[in-house]
């Protein structure tokens, strides 16, 4: 990827779907004006997923995904299928190519009824329009030969994203221009040589675009970096894994959070990934732990996903619970073996991806919880890593019901000692 290039994961994701030889791979080659995907009379020549990042107007940078036919048969095919069918949590629009000649079939009915339930923009685009003799009213016709219909189904496409596109930001909320943000990012082992990861590219891209001022600084040079400000930061954003040290310099009055946990507000859903935490703190030895990444990284034998959380959550806990570990497009169907799922940000995932890998949680009753969030609370610091993000209204409520319950506790806390009090159990002084 260039500097210059949208990252995968923010682009419009376009999944094309039909049976073999409806033509899917001739609309994706005229749709884009490139050859994406193999082009044969044999059916069944696209065998697996393929994908393409580009530019295509009007809707602008997209993932154009062209996926095996839906009817592709054998233990191979069947493979094929399911391949097809993943693609369907990643996707953000889909494109049903049908065979104009032969009609709408019941699997393709399926389909339709799929993308419903999955709540996704869809169209149904008939083609090979230039080989019929006549036409029905109400039918979306299109030709990969003569290019009828190509511009229509790029208009109807770009209609689809303006509804997806909220222009939501990382840091929403958080960051007003002339804002000082210190950055705390860990040039170790595990960091990639010569360049920030993603998260930190993105976050600080939007400084810059908000006319903020970043502060770059590693753990080991924070305090002097702070000490060298006329006024405390706005906020301070750290790698998750140098919460405990980081939260140790900055003081409790400066906001302090992780790039980790910003993007499971981005992309996730902050409540339900904030629900998990109880679940960390519950595990017992032998409950089964998924741990998943949305990247595919080489792993290192300091790997955070692999090695340092399974370490930290078996100091935290005092138990031994199993581990089961996923990265990039993997993620099981059947989460219910499952205690916690703990997940990564998900900067390399859609945000379609991961709502429906959320999605996936809820529906077994498993518990999520995200990478920062989770070490934040084996440091202890999960309230004040959340304080930043949560809006005032809803902060205000947080205290009352915290302030609330330690009144009710204090209230039973007394009534309990006139009790024993009355019993001669202690003395008036509550000693």
């Amino acid at each position: 990827m260039s500097l210059n290039e949208t990252v995968s994961a923010e682009r419009v994701h376009i999944g094309f779907f039909g049976m073999r030889n409806a033509g899917k791979s001739s609309l994706v080659n005229a749709l884009t004006g490139q050859s994406l995907s193999v082009v044969s009379p044999v059916k069944g020549t696209t065998t697996d997923p393929v994908k393409k990042a580009m530019e295509l107007l009007p809707l602008g940078p997209v993932v154009i995904l062209d996926t095996p036919g839906i009817d592709d048969e054998g233990a191979l095919g069947e493979l094929r299928v399911q391949k097809a069918k993943e693609i369907l949590s990643r996707i953000d629009i889909a494109v049903l190519v049908v065979d104009a000649l032969k009609g709408l079939s019941a699997r393709e009915e399926a389909l339709i009824g799929v993308f419903k339930e999955k709540k996704l923009p869809w169209v149904a685009a008939y083609n090979k329009a230039d080989l019929l003799s006549e036409r029905k009213d109400g039918v979306f016709y299109v030709s990969a030969v003569t290019g009828e219909g190509i511009e229509a189904l790029k208009e109807r496409l770009g209609d689809f994203a303006k509804t997806l596109h909220t222009d939501k930001k990382i840091l929403d909320g958080l960051v007003s221009p002339g804002d000082t943000v210190a950055l705390v990012i860990p040039i170790d082992a595990s960091a990639p040589k010569g360049r920030l990861i993603l998260p930190q590219q993105q976050v600080l891209r939007e400084l810059l675009d908000l006319g903020a001022f970043a502060l770059c600084a590693q753990p080991e040079g924070l305090a002097a970096a702070l000490e060298g400000l006329k006024k405390p930061p706005r906020l301070v954003i750290t790698d998750s894994q140098a919460f405990g040290r980081v939260a140790s310099i900055v003081p409790e009055s400066v906001p302090l959070t992780s790039f980790s946990i910003l993007f499971a507000r981005y992309k996730g859903e902050l409540g339900q990934l904030l629900a998990g935490a109880d679940a960390l703190k519950n595990l017992r030895t032998g409950d089964k732990v998924l741990i998943s990444e949305g990247c595919t990284h080489h792993r290192q034998c300091g790997d955070i996903g692999t090695v340092k959380l399974p370490a930290w959550i078996r100091e935290y806990t005092g138990a031994q619970p199993s581990f089961a570990f996923t990265s990039g497009g993997e993620f099981p169907e059947d989460l219910s073996p499952y205690r916690l799922v703990i997940h990564c940000g998900g900067c390399m995932l859609t945000e379609t991806q991961m709502k429906a890998r959320l999605a996936a949680a809820a529906a077994a009753n498993v518990p999520a919880l995200n990478y920062g969030m989770a070490i934040a609370a084996m440091h202890g610091i999960l309230e004040r890593a959340m304080r930043p993000l949560v809006a005032p209204q809803a902060r205000q409520r947080y205290e009352s019901r915290r302030i609330r319950d330690m009144l009710l506790h204090s209230r039973l806390r007394r009534v309990m000692q006139k009790a024993r009090y009355a019993k001669g159990a202690i003395c008036a002084c509550g000693t």
